[in-house]
This record gives C-alpha cells, sequence and structure tokens, in this order.
C-alpha cells in the first residue's frame, strides 16, 4: 500500500506517520500493493480530526474521526474503516466486481454474517426544476439531511446536502 499524508494545521511528524503506516499496515491484507491510502490530519477548535480516503475502482472508501488525541484518532478511523470494509467485502463476494483493489486473501476469507440492508419505506415524489439556492431552502424547510432536485440550469438530477459545520454539498453526476 501507498501512504500520501497531509496535514492541514499541523506539521505531520514522523510519530504521526509510523502510527498510520502501523496501524493500517494491519489492514494491509485487505487490499493490492497498488492501493493508495489519503490521510489528512487537521486541527479544529482544539479537536484532533483524521480524515482517511482509500480510492478503489468504481468506489470510494472514507472514514473522519475526531478526539483530543490524534492517535486516539487513528485509532478510531482504522476500526471504521475495517467495518467498512468488512461490509463491502460481504457485497463483493456475491458479484466479483471491483475486487481489482481488494486482496484475494481477503475475499476468499469465510464472510461473517453482517446485517443485509433493509430498505423499510419507499418514498415517490416529483422532481421539481430549480435552482441549488431553492433545494438548500427547501431541504431545510423539510427539516432534512439532503434533498434531491432537478437543476434548473443543466436539467439533471442534483443532490444538496448539510454538512458538519452548517455547510452544504451539492451531488452532481458525472458526464
Amino acid at each position: 500500500m501507498r501512504y500520501n499524508i497531509y496535514g492541514k494545521n499541523i506539521e505531520v511528524t514522523e510519530g504521526l506517520r509510523t502510527a498510520v503506516e502501523e496501524k493500517f499496515g494491519k489492514l494491509s491484507r485487505y487490499f493490492s500493493e497498488e492501493t493508495e491510502i489519503h490521510v489528512t490530519f487537521s486541527i479544529e477548535k482544539e479537536l484532533q480530526k483524521i480524515e482517511v480516503t482509500i480510492p478503489m475502482k468504481g468506489n470510494i472508501v472514507r472514514a473522519e474521526e475526531e478526539s483530543e488525541d490524534m492517535y486516539a484518532s487513528i485509532d478510531m478511523v482504522e476500526d471504521t474503516i475495517e467495518r467498512q470494509l468488512r461490509k463491502f467485502k460481504n457485497k463483493l463476494v456475491d458479484k466479483k466486481q471491483n475486487a481489482v483493489s481488494l486482496s484475494q486473501a481477503f475475499l476468499t476469507e469465510d464472510a461473517e454474517e453482517d446485517e443485509e440492508v433493509k430498505i423499510v419505506r419507499t418514498k415517490r415524489f416529483a422532481v421539481k426544476p430549480m435552482d441549488v439556492e431553492e433545494a438548500c431552502i427547501q431541504m431545510e424547510l423539510l427539516g432534512h439531511s439532503f434533498f434531491v432536485f432537478r437543476n434548473a440550469e443543466t436539467d439533471e438530477v442534483n443532490v444538496v446536502y448539510k454538512r458538519k459545520g452548517n455547510t452544504y454539498g451539492l451531488i452532481e453526476p458525472e458526464i
């Protein structure tokens, strides 16, 4: 695995780099040699934050954790990534797709019983054309954390969502 380690408002010390390589080295059995792991350290309001992104063919595994200690944050994010990979693996074993980034040994080990995805409600609604700002306002009015709408400018289906820090994100289809 290849590590890309960055720092925002923090210097990446050799100790942090070593801790990441040791923690995520334990996960090397899940990945092929070519897999890249992007790690970003930051400090926000006295909280030590780590963000980890692992791009894989067609998918991205991402997790972020924050605590008062950076090493505790590293431990927590490693646990989160491992939990996500186990769920992802169970779905991949059946389909045998996107498995290029995962090691063969990981794919062939016995699958654990994870909870199945259960859709408990289906909702249908008209997707009316509106601009992004109007969609954000509508989302706030409904009290939702995301909102699906047809972008009046591009005529594509988009999603706005609420992020941490009371900011918004926009998901647009890639053409």
